[in-house]
């Protein structure tokens, strides 16, 4: 990462959304294939949204606790670039996907992180990683104090509660390398609303 702070929006599923993100700044945008969210959206789907998007916008596939072979089928079949894991696959998981081409970030919640033996911290040290509330896409923050005083050494991107109000003061207070948003700029669950995901990159800008 560069020492830009790295902005994602998660969660897209709509050409107007995609181009709101692409057009205000973000770095990234999200498109979520793990079952049960109700931002879901088929490879298919995704693929017509990524061609929208320019090259230098990386494009995310968000999936989780989905058996490998699963997600790289579908992570290809939607031509995303990165794939995020969010559930408790195995690091080796991370691995196999880098060797299959796919860039990769890792989404730990912050409790799990807090968990991880110091050895397993030095793995990820590694890696991009994304710190989440246990909940993710809940819209709920939690208390990440504790980083100030050791915060991961790699790359490492903030989610979890996040909204165009709470997050300039929050990057200002815990120095992360990114931001991710998903509910904080939705209008109701699951829509996003194309004045908050412009209201938050430029909060997230001002910084």
């Amino acid at each position: 990462m560069s020492n830009e702070l790295y902005i994602k929006i998660c969660g897209l599923s709509t050409p107007e959304t995609v181009e709101a993100a692409v057009l205000a700044g973000a770095n990234a945008v999200g498109f979520v294939f793990a079952p049960g969210s109700p931002r879901t959206v088929a490879p298919e789907l995704a693929k017509n949204l990524i061609a929208r998007v320019p090259r230098d916008v990386e494009t995310v596939g968000v999936f989780r606790n989905q058996p490998l072979d699963t997600v790289i089928d579908m992570a290809r079949r939607s031509g995303v670039g990165t794939v995020q894991l969010h559930g408790s696959e195995p690091h080796s998981d991370t691995q196999a996907l880098q060797r299959e081409g796919f860039a990769t970030l890792r989404a730990l919640s912050f409790d799990d992180y807090r968990a991880l033996g110091k050895s397993d911290q030095e793995l990820w040290a590694a890696e991009r990683i994304l710190l989440d509330a246990v909940e993710p896409g809940a819209g709920v923050t939690f208390d990440a104090t504790a980083l100030l005083n050791s915060p991961p050494k790699g790359p490492w991107i903030l989610a979890g509660g996040l909204n165009p109000q709470n997050v300039a003061g929050l990057v200002r207070t815990l120095r992360p390398s990114g931001v991710d948003v998903s509910s904080g700029v939705e209008s109701s669950r699951g829509t996003k609303d194309v004045g908050l995901i412009k209201a938050f990159i430029a909060a997230a800008r001002s910084v």
